[in-house]
C-alpha cells in the first residue's frame, strides 16, 4: 500500500482526489489523513511519514511551496495539484516534478501515479524539491539549472551550458556547448516550454536553439551556424520570427 496525504483547502476538492484514487487504484492507496493547510499538512507528515503527498499550491494562508521550509530532509514524493498558473507549473516542470491542473482528470492522476510508482524509493526528492525552490526564486532570465527526465532519473543542466536541443520521435536529445548530449525522454514541445524564452528559438520542427550561440545565418542555405561549426536548418515558416529576434536582440 501506497501511504499517502492529501493538503487542500478545498474539502470537496480532497474527497474527490481521495475517491478518484480508491475508483482508478482499488486497495493500492491509504490515504492517512487530509489537511486543509500547511500547518496541519507538516504536523501530519512529520506523524506518518508518507510515501506521497497530494500537495495543493494555492491555499489562503500558506501557499503549497512553504511547506518544504519546515523539513531539513525530504524524504516523501510530491505530485503538486494546482488551478492554471504558468509561472509555477514552468518552475515544477524545470524541477522534473509532477502536477495534476485542477479539475483532475482520471488519465492524467493514472499517470502521474504510475510515474510515482516506477521511481526507485527516496530518489531523488530532496533534490527536486531544492531545486524547485531555487527555480521559483529567479526569474525566467536567470534559470540556474534545469532537471531534465531522463531514463535513469533526472540530469541537471544549466540551461547556459545548452547549445541546441533536437527532437529525437518522442525523446529530446540535449546538446551542450562542451560537445556532450542527454536524451531526455520528453518531447522537444515539453523541453522547449521549460527553457527560458528569452535565450531559446524554436527554428524548425526538429530544432531549438540557443540564440547566445549563434555565429551566423545564411538566408540562401537556410541555415544557422553555431559556435561548435554545427549548421542546423531554420524551416521557411520560422525563418522571419528567427531574423526578427537575432536583430533586435543582439
Amino acid at each position: 500500500m501506497i501511504k499517502a496525504i492529501i493538503i487542500d483547502d478545498e474539502i470537496n476538492a480532497q474527497n474527490l482526489l481521495e475517491k478518484t484514487l480508491d475508483k482508478c487504484f482499488p486497495n493500492k492507496f491509504n490515504v492517512v489523513e487530509k489537511c486543509n493547510s500547511v500547518d496541519l499538512g507538516v504536523v501530519s507528515i512529520k506523524k506518518h511519514e508518507p510515501d506521497l503527498v497530494f500537495l495543493d499550491i494555492q491555499m489562503p494562508e500558506k501557499n503549497g511551496f512553504e511547506l518544504f521550509k519546515y523539513f531539513e530532509v525530504i524524504k516523501f514524493e510530491v505530485i503538486f495539484t494546482t488551478a492554471y498558473n504558468q509561472f509555477a507549473i514552468k518552475a515544477i516542470k524545470r524541477s522534473a516534478l509532477d502536477y495534476l491542473l485542477k479539475p483532475i482528470n482520471n488519465q492524467d492522476l493514472s499517470d502521474a501515479v504510475k510515474k510515482f510508482e516506477n521511481k526507485t524509493k527516496g530518489s531523488f526528492a530532496q533534490k527536486k524539491l531544492t531545486l524547485l525552490l531555487e527555480n521559483l526564486n529567479v526569474n525566467n532570465q536567470h534559470v540556474s539549472k534545469i532537471a531534465f527526465p531522463t531514463v535513469e532519473g533526472f540530469e541537471l543542466i544549466h540551461s547556459n551550458q545548452i547549445l541546441y536541443c533536437k527532437a529525437e520521435s518522442n525523446y529530446c536529445c540535449i546538446k551542450k556547448i562542451d560537445g556532450q548530449t542527454n536524451m531526455a525522454t520528453k518531447t522537444l514541445k515539453y523541453v522547449e516550454e521549460i527553457l527560458p524564452d528569452n535565450s531559446f528559438k524554436r527554428i524548425h520542427k526538429s530544432y531549438v536553439i540557443n540564440l547566445n550561440y549563434v555565429v551566423r545565418y545564411n538566408k540562401i542555405n537556410k541555415e544557422v551556424e553555431l559556435t561548435n561549426g554545427e549548421k542546423l536548418p531554420v524551416s521557411f515558416r520560422k525563418e522571419e520570427e528567427f531574423i526578427n529576434v537575432i536583430l533586435t536582440s543582439h
